[in-house]
C-alpha cells in the first residue's frame, strides 16, 4: 500500500462519521486490518486516543447509526 492512501485510511478513520464500512469499500481494509495498520503508522499514545474515541462509536459502524448516510456539502457550495 502506497503513503498517500495510508494517510487517507489514517484520516478516513480519525473522521467520526466515516464507517468502517466505506474505509473497506474503498481500500478493502476491514475494521481489524485498519486497527492494525494505525498501531502499526500511529504513535502508541495516538493510537490509544484514537482506541478510545472509536470504541463503542456508533457511527464507526454502519448498522448502529441512527441517520441516513448521506455527504454533508456546504450551503455556500451552491451558491453562485
Amino acid at each position: 500500500m502506497n503513503e498517500p492512501d495510508i494517510s487517507r485510511i489514517i484520516e478516513m478513520a480519525w473522521e467520526d462519521r466515516t464507517p468502517f464500512d466505506a474505509i473497506e469499500a474503498q481500500f478493502g481494509l476491514n475494521e481489524q486490518a485498519v486497527k492494525e495498520l494505525m498501531r502499526s503508522n500511529l504513535k502508541r499514545s495516538s493510537y490509544q486516543l484514537w482506541r478510545k474515541r472509536v470504541t463503542g462509536r456508533g457511527t464507526k459502524h454502519l448498522a448502529k447509526r441512527s441517520f441516513s448516510v448521506g455527504r454533508h456539502q456546504s450551503y455556500d457550495h451552491t451558491k453562485h
